[in-house]
């Protein structure tokens, strides 16, 4: 993954790891099928080995960094329109 994580970003999955192991004090081994591509979480923790807890609907998940990528928000999409409208009707005035 090109770009660093930290806590508090929102990542999406880009593609499905052989199994997940969940960030329970004790772990257990999930299927792969318990989450989709491109479900989105919340980055809970930097784990060693390139691993993060993630926080996903689901459940919180032990994730490599490979299967990872960071999550355009709605919201932040949606105000880059509202800055370009307000520069439009800036200049309209």
């Amino acid at each position: 993954m090109a770009t660093e994580l930290s806590v508090g970003d929102r990542v999406r999955l880009t593609s499905l790891p052989p199994y997940f192991k969940t960030a329970d004090p004790m772990p257990m081994l999930r299927p792969a099928d318990t989450l989709s591509v491109g479900a989105e979480g919340i980055v809970q923790s930097r784990r060693p080995g390139g691993y993060w807890g993630i926080k996903f609907a689901k459940g919180a998940f032990l994730v490599d960094s490979q299967y990872l990528e960071p999550a355009k928000t709605p919201a932040a999409e949606t105000a880059g329109a509202a800055d370009e409208s307000t520069g439009i009707n800036e200049k309209s005035s």
